[in-house]
């Protein structure tokens, strides 16, 4: 029989998963990853309430479980890069970063550790292996699809991991919960970046980076008000910038077209603004899925962010980066994030951090 360790998270997807996997005839061994320690703004330590179900699920599909501390690695290898990026005025995606160092890095060294054969983890995403190689796939699920927040797996960690919910979609898995009598059945799914969880961002941010104040500007360098600090605002970004009653604006809503860290100047535009879209970036170094193309240059589909559709675009391969030309201007594009490629039928073929953009 083989040994398969699932990564639960006190979640009903995670749950599900294991209960598949049981049922499948696995070993099932479910493991509960502590990546951070801190109480909410209620006081309320939130990994341990999650850790009570986890104890509860796995009682009632009857399988082990166990706990393990990350939060130290996660602290170095995740968090310390995300405020990195956020003083470099950046917006970086954690999630990402969580996944190719945690849940498939040190998760999967204690797998083997233990002499599992298998991770597996309540992701939607699907994998198949042609040759030796293993592709990472969209899941059945297409508005529950995970393979965006994976593109950065290698080869080995992909060998190792099974998706139990490749092929089922969100409702069923919580019809199956409530089948079950689970007691996350109906919890709801969690939101937002892992360690801020529901609360209020710019509240946590300040409590690791210094703000620093300082002029919002028009393009025309009209001063329409003041900023908290450059790292609480992305490219877009419509919300919270206290200016919706500037005289002389025309009406419409102000959108953050670009941030100057070297002035600490923050810019802004009323109304969609051609600024906004451009029609080609650079990235950082590529992480291909599971082997770098034959041709140098392709077209194929992207996402600058989760849940975009795809968007047609024109890949050109350097050393260590790629070149990416957009067949329609896209809005937002925004540096720390990542840029995810995909073939016509859903194969993901990995991804990369987003460095500059250009028109």
């Amino acid at each position: 029989m083989k040994t398969v360790v699932v990564g639960v998270s006190g979640g009903v997807d995670s749950s599900v998963a294991a209960y598949l996997l049981k049922k499948q005839g696995y070993n099932v061994i479910g493991l509960f990853m502590v990546n951070w320690e801190e109480d909410d703004e209620d006081g309320v330590c939130t990994s341990a309430q999650d850790y009570e179900d986890v104890k509860r699920v796995c009682t009632k599909i009857g399988i082990p479980y166990y706990t393990v501390n990350y939060s130290k690695q996660y602290y170095e290898k995740v968090f310390e890069y995300f405020l990195e990026q956020y003083k470099k005025g950046r917006t970086p995606n954690p999630d990402v970063l969580c996944n190719k160092e945690i849940k498939f890095g040190p998760f999967l060294d204690f797998a083997k550790k233990i002499g599992a054969d298998y991770i597996a983890t309540g992701h939607y995403a699907k994998k198949e292996e042609k040759n030796g190689l293993y592709y990472l796939k969209k899941a059945k699920d297409l508005n529950k699809d995970q393979s965006y927040f994976l593109n950065q797996l290698s080869q080995e960690q992909l060998k190792y991991v099974l998706f139990p919910l490749d092929d089922i979609e969100k409702p069923k898995v919580r019809e199956i919960a409530e089948e079950l009598d689970l007691c996350n059945a109906k919890k709801k799914d969690s939101t937002g970046i892992c360690f801020i969880g529901e609360r209020n961002f710019k509240k946590f941010l300040k409590n690791y980076l210094p703000a620093k104040s300082g002029e919002i500007r028009t393009l025309d360098e009209k001063v329409v008000g003041m900023h908290e600090g450059l790292m609480y605002y992305t490219l877009g970004q419509r919300r919270g910038l206290g200016i919706g009653g500037a005289k002389n604006g025309n009406g419409q809503r102000w959108f953050v077209i670009k941030k100057d860290l070297k002035n600490n100047v923050l810019y802004v535009h009323q109304g969609e603004d051609s600024e906004l879209y451009t029609s080609g970036m650079k990235s950082g170094k590529f992480n291909w899925i599971p082997t770098r193309p034959k041709e140098d240059e392709f077209d194929c589909f992207a996402k600058f962010r989760y849940r975009q559709p795809d968007q047609k675009v024109h890949v050109k391969q350097a050393i260590d980066h790629v070149e990416i030309s957009f067949y329609e201007k896209q809005r937002a594009v925004t540096p720390g994030q990542y840029v995810v490629l995909y073939t016509h039928d859903g194969t993901c073929l990995g991804g990369a951090e987003i460095e500059e953009t250009y028109k």
